[in-house]
């Protein structure tokens, strides 16, 4: 039986970066096959019809099956694994309340296809921003598919943040373990640092042979470098991250179907661990066992990363309290 595999704004770069690694194995293994589902909205069918040439034309022995389509429905039939990659960009002079609304008319809808029409096993991955509420709406409007169902993307900054730390020490970036994002897929998330591990020794330690002010470095260039990197990769190559997201969102869903030996990174559903409220899509530290992301329970966060992990959850309420503002939640 194969996997059936739907990612929305699949004409896009993202999508079309995803679509390939998929069909070669990379997502599920060398031994699953799949089936894609390319959802688009109108405008964008033409790039997805384009992309399934393409993949006929790659003859990828495990893709079994390629569907383009623009109605919701069709799109997540039988669906086991959702990307959820396609959102409504920020526009000139459009304000944060403009684009949750936006956002809130594209992943309201797609959870109730979702709940409707995915197979029993669904699992979903937001990548398209804001990540954690668009995975808050798409879950709401999911009736009854379980909220932990839904998730979104931090895997890209923990990415990001690990691989600073290889380049400030001169190592391997598969040394870097336990280095989890706390809060929003945004500027005010927390890369924390505080329990991060270089070959099985902290980091704290290896950095302080190498950095006379390892505090501010962390605060002053680690926390902000990691918090922008995006920003940065607009300006340097006149678009945003396209590869580097596509490789995050492959690592995030492999880790959650086939399970972690480790710690790593997801925006999931909070029941109030670390004092997050209930209900908020926030990313914690988390292990993937049978199929399901469990919270790492029983870390200490010492005054300072209490008081950035606060800043970054009140970000998510202030979104939240916007979104059911509009009648969404």
């Amino acid at each position: 039986m194969a996997t059936t595999i739907t990612i929305t704004g699949a004409g896009g770069q993202i999508g079309y970066a995803l679509l390939f690694r998929i069909a070669a194995g990379e997502l599920l293994g060398r031994d699953e096959k799949v089936r894609l589902r390319l959802l688009e909205i109108p405008q964008g069918l033409g790039a997805a019809e384009g992309a399934a040439l393409e993949l006929q034309d790659g003859a990828f022995e495990l893709l079994e099956h390629v569907e383009v389509t623009d109605d919701a429905a069709v799109g997540f039939d039988g669906c086991n694994l959702a990307l959820l990659v396609g959102a409504r960009p920020r526009g000139p002079g459009m304000e944060r309340a403009d684009l949750l609304a936006a956002n809130a008319g594209i992943f309201g809808p797609q959870g109730s296809a979702i709940a409707e029409n995915a197979a029993a096993d669904v699992r979903v991955t937001v990548v398209g921003n804001p990540a954690n509420t668009n995975a808050l709406i798409a879950a709401a409007s999911a009736d009854g598919v379980p909220a932990e169902r839904f998730t979104a993307l931090t895997r890209l900054d923990e990415n990001r943040a690990r691989a600073q730390l290889a380049l400030a020490l001169d190592a391997p970036v598969s040394s870097i373990r336990r280095l989890p994002i706390w809060g929003n897929h945004s500027a005010t998330q927390f890369p924390d640092i505080s329990h991060a591990t270089i070959d099985g020794r902290p980091v704290l330690d290896a950095l302080a042979e190498r950095i006379d002010d390892v505090p501010a470095w962390i605060s002053d260039t680690f926390i902000p470098r990691v918090a922008k990197r995006g920003g940065e990769i607009i300006e340097v190559r006149g678009s945003s991250s396209v590869a580097s997201a596509a490789n995050a969102t492959i690592e995030h869903t492999r880790d959650w179907v086939q399970g972690t030996d480790d710690w790593t990174s997801a925006g999931v559903v909070s029941h109030g661990e670390y004092g997050v409220p209930e209900g908020l899509v926030s990313s914690f530290p988390v292990r993937s066992i049978d199929g399901e992301w469990q919270i790492v329970e029983g870390l200490d966060l010492d005054d300072g990363a209490r008081e950035r992990v606060d800043a970054s959850v009140a970000e998510l309420v202030e979104e939240r309290e916007a979104v059911r503002a509009l009648g969404v939640l």
